[in-house]
C-alpha cells in the first residue's frame, strides 16, 4: 500500500532531520512565533469554510501545475474568500517543502490576511509537531490510520501545548472511533479509500452521524465543483480542496465559487 511506503520513507526522513536540526533548536524557534491562528474559529463561521490547498503534485495524478508559485496561489485563495490555507510539505511524493510553508505565511501576512495555515504532511513523531510550529504552521494534519491510539494522543497533547488544534484525518468508522477516543476536536473525513483510491463524498455524510455535537467536521478529497460543496452544505463545517483549485484556470474565481456554494448557514448539525 502506498501509505506504508510513504510512512517508511517519512521515518527515515525524520531521523535525518533530527541529525541536521536538533529538536531543542526547533523548540526555541517555535517559542518566538506569533500566537497561532485558530482553525476551529475559522470552521465555526457561518457556511462551509474553505480550506484551500497549495499542492504541487500527488502520487495518483503526478504534477498538477507546472508554474505553481505557493505565495501567489495562497494569495489567490485568500482573495477568493478561503478561510484557511493548507500547505503540503511532503517532498518525495507531493513535491512540497517546509519552505513552501514559510513563503505562504510571509505572503499572507504581507497581504494583510490573518488565516490559519495547516501543515499537511505525514506526522509521526513529536519532532515534526515542534518543527511545524517552528516553521510557522498554525495547525497540522494527523492521520489516524498512521498512528496508534497512544501515538495520536501524544501528538494531540503536544500540538495543543504549542497552541495548535490538529485536524485529525479518518477514513472509516474504526479511524473515527480512535480519533474520538483520543479527544480529537476537529475531524477530517478523507473520502478517498486508501485501498482502492476511489473517492466517494458519501463517506463524510455517512460518518457525520457518528460525530458528537461540538466536534467540527471537514470533508477532504473529492470536492470538484460548487455542486459538491452545495451537497455537503449543512452537513460539514469545512471542505479541504486541493486539485480542483490548483488546476483551475482562475484559482481566485474557483475559490469564490466554492465559498458561495457553501454560504448557507450550518444550522444544528449532529
Amino acid at each position: 500500500m502506498i501509505l506504508e511506503r510513504i510512512l517508511a520513507h517519512k521515518r527515515r526522513e525524520v531521523a535525518l532531520h533530527k541529525e541536521i536540526i536538533p529538536q531543542e533548536r526547533l523548540a526555541q524557534a517555535a517559542e518566538v512565533q506569533s500566537p497561532a491562528f485558530d482553525l476551529g474559529a475559522a470552521l465555526r463561521r457561518p457556511g462551509v469554510t474553505l480550506i484551500a490547498e497549495v499542492k504541487r503534485a500527488s502520487p495518483s495524478r503526478g504534477l498538477l501545475r507546472l508554474d505553481l508559485d505557493p505565495a501567489e496561489l495562497a494569495l489567490a485563495y485568500a482573495r477568493g474568500g478561503a478561510g484557511a490555507i493548507s500547505v503540503l510539505t511532503d517532498e518525495p511524493f507531493f513535491q512540497g517543502s517546509l519552505g513552501d510553508l514559510v513563503v505562504v505565511r510571509r505572503a499572507l501576512a504581507e497581504g494583510g490576511y490573518r488565516l490559519p495555515i495547516l501543515r499537511k504532511d505525514f506526522i509521526l513523531d513529536p519532532y515534526q509537531v515542534v518543527q511545524s510550529r517552528a516553521y510557522g504552521a498554525d495547525t497540522l494534519l494527523l492521520i489516524a490510520a498512521a498512528l496508534s491510539p497512544p501515538e495520536l494522543a501524544q501528538l494531540l497533547t503536544l500540538s495543543r501545548e504549542l497552541g495548535m488544534e490538529p485536524l485529525v484525518e479518518v477514513h472509516d468508522e474504526s479511524d473515527l472511533e480512535k480519533a474520538l477516543s483520543c479527544g480529537s476536536q476537529i475531524i477530517g473525513v478523507n473520502n478517498r479509500d486508501l485501498r482502492t483510491f476511489q473517492v466517494n463524498l458519501d463517506t463524510a455524510l455517512r460518518l457525520r452521524s457518528h460525530i458528537p455535537p461540538g466536534t467540527l467536521l471537514v470533508s477532504e478529497s473529492g470536492v470538484r465543483d460548487p455542486a459538491d460543496v452545495a451537497r455537503l452544505s449543512g452537513q460539514v463545517d469545512g471542505v479541504l480542496v486541493g486539485e480542483a483549485l490548483v488546476t483551475a484556470a482562475d484559482p481566485t474565481a474557483m475559490a469564490r465559487a466554492l465559498v458561495s456554494a457553501g454560504a448557507m448557514h450550518k444550522g444544528e448539525m449532529g
